[in-house]
C-alpha cells in the first residue's frame, strides 16, 4: 500500500462521422414555364428540361379563351408528373377552400393551388394543405411574407422578382433571403421565383440555389442562347463541309458506303 498513485481518466474515444456527398440525391432546381399559350408551351417542351407550368389570372386573360379549356389543353401537352399551378381568385378563405376543392376535382394530376399572401390567403393555406392539396403562396414582395407562408404550410413561395424591382425593392435579394431563411429553419418549402425581365435575374438565383424558377418562354430561351456558341458551331460545320462537301453529314457519308 506504500507510495501514492494518481488516478488517470481513460481517454474518451471520439467518433467523427463524415457525411459523404451523394450527387445523385442532390435536389435539382426546377424550371417551369410561366405562360398559358399551349403552342408556346409545347415548343418549349421540345427542347428544354421543363418541370411544369405556372399560370395566373392575367396570363389566362391574355389568351382570350375559356380558362378551363386552356388549363385542360396545357395539361394535355405536359409530361406525366409535371406540375400545373393554378391561382385561386376567391377573396374569402372559405371560398378559397371551396374553389381549391373544385379545381382538384376538375384538373387533378400534380396540381398546385396558388394562394395570395393576404389575410384570407394565409387563413386558407393550412386548411387546403390539411385536405391533401399542395399550395404555392403567390404575390410575395417581402422576405417575411415568404417565411410566414412556408410556416403556414405552403410547398412553394413565389416572390415576384421584377415586380419588386419596379417598386424599388431588390427582387433577387429578397428571393435569396427567403431561400436562406427556409434552409435555416429547415422548412419543407422552396422558393419558386417568378416575374423575370431578363435571364441575368434568373442566373443570379441559380447561383443562390433556389428551389425553382418560372419564366416566360422567351426568357427561358435566352438562358441557353449565346452568339459565341452559334459562331463556334458555324465555323466547325463550315470546316466539315469543306472536307466532305457542303451540307453533307455523317449520315450522308455512311449511306454512301
Amino acid at each position: 500500500m506504500g507510495g501514492s498513485s494518481r488516478w488517470t481518466a481513460p481517454a474518451r474515444a471520439i467518433l467523427v462521422v463524415r457525411k459523404t456527398h451523394d450527387s445523385a440525391k442532390e435536389p435539382s432546381m426546377l424550371i417551369l414555364i410561366d405562360h398559358a399559350n399551349v403552342d408556346a408551351i409545347a415548343k418549349t417542351l421540345e427542347y428544354l428540361p421543363i418541370d411544369g407550368v405556372t399560370t395566373n389570372p392575367t396570363i389566362l386573360y391574355r389568351e382570350g379563351k375559356e380558362p378551363l379549356e386552356v388549363l385542360h389543353a396545357i395539361k394535355s401537352v405536359l409530361p406525366d408528373g409535371a406540375q400545373l399551378h393554378v391561382q385561386i381568385v376567391s377573396q374569402r378563405a372559405d371560398d378559397m377552400v371551396a374553389e381549391a376543392r373544385a379545381l382538384r376535382g376538375e384538373i387533378g394530376g400534380n396540381l398546385f393551388i396558388k394562394l395570395p399572401v393576404t389575410h384570407e390567403g394565409f387563413a386558407a393555406i393550412p386548411r387546403i394543405v390539411r385536405e391533401g392539396m399542395q399550395v404555392t403562396a403567390t404575390g410575395i414582395h417581402s422576405s417575411m411574407q415568404g417565411f410566414m407562408a412556408a410556416k403556414a404550410g405552403a410547398r412553394y413561395v413565389a416572390p415576384y422578382v421584377n415586380r419588386m424591382d419596379n417598386y424599388g425593392i431588390d427582387g433577387v435579394r429578397v428571393a435569396s433571403e427567403i431561400h436562406r431563411t427556409l434552409r435555416t429553419y429547415d422548412l419543407k418549402a422552396d422558393v419558386l421565383a417568378a416575374s423575370f425581365k431578363n435571364s441575368e435575374q434568373v442566373l443570379e438565383l441559380v447561383r443562390q440555389g433556389v428551389g425553382a424558377i418560372t419564366a416566360a418562354p422567351d426568357v427561358l430561351a435566352a438562358l441557353i442562347k449565346n452568339p459565341a456558341t452559334d459562331a463556334a458551331i458555324a465555323d466547325q460545320n463550315r470546316d466539315f463541309g469543306i472536307l466532305v462537301g457542303e451540307r453533307r453529314t455523317w449520315l450522308d457519308l455512311i449511306n454512301d458506303k
